[in-house]
């Protein structure tokens, strides 16, 4: 009888450690997964950040140099303002986006394995 519940128990750990590598091998095919995806990101953002502000620095160097004399303090001004504000608002939609559960996959299994578990 004690080698029945000694087996028993050995299965059970067995199972269990099953279970945790599982979860463990995909908790970190997420994580690389979701390293990949960010790094991916920050590099575009960069290169789109640079690109775009020496675009927009161009632009306003032609605008300026196209307006008669006088009028390029007034025009200089109001295109400072107008990229202020714009870099306010990229940043106001920056801060409000919902960002996207890392391991939710994971976080996903294990909420089931606790409900297979609970009584």
């Amino acid at each position: 009888m004690c080698t029945g519940l000694l087996g028993s128990v050995r299965n059970l750990r067995d199972t269990v450690l099953g279970l945790a590598r599982t979860r463990l091998e995909l908790l970190g095919a997420e994580l690389q997964e979701a390293l990949a995806t960010h790094a991916f990101a920050v590099v575009g953002a960069c290169a789109a950040l640079v690109l775009g502000g020496l675009g927009l620095a161009f632009a306003g160097i032609a605008v300026l140099l196209a307006i008669a004399p006088e009028q390029r303090l007034a025009a200089a001004t109001l295109m400072a303002l107008v990229f202020v504000a714009a870099g306010a608002v990229v940043a106001l939609v920056v801060r409000a986006r919902e960002r996207s559960r890392v391991f939710e996959a994971s976080l996903d299994e294990l909420q089931r394995d606790r409900e297979a578990l609970t009584p």
